[in-house]
């Protein structure tokens, strides 16, 4: 997911796709926590996804 992608969407479609990381990296962690998990790299690839969501969010609240 670029950054690009996400500043052509409006806050909604970022709300949601927020939700839905969010809830991709809870089921991820309980995953790990039960040996479940096989790539460890998912987890890091979905924090970085939120953190590009949430920065694309605060770009557009402060108006840039």
């Amino acid at each position: 997911m670029n950054a690009s992608e996400l500043r052509a969407k409006d806050t909604s479609q970022l709300n949601a796709e927020l939700l839905e990381l969010l809830k991709a990296q809870f089921s991820l962690r309980m995953q790990m926590a039960t040996q479940q998990l096989t790539d460890n790299s998912q987890l890091g690839k979905v924090r970085r996804d939120i953190a590009r969501v949430r920065t694309v969010l605060r770009q557009k609240a402060s108006g840039k």
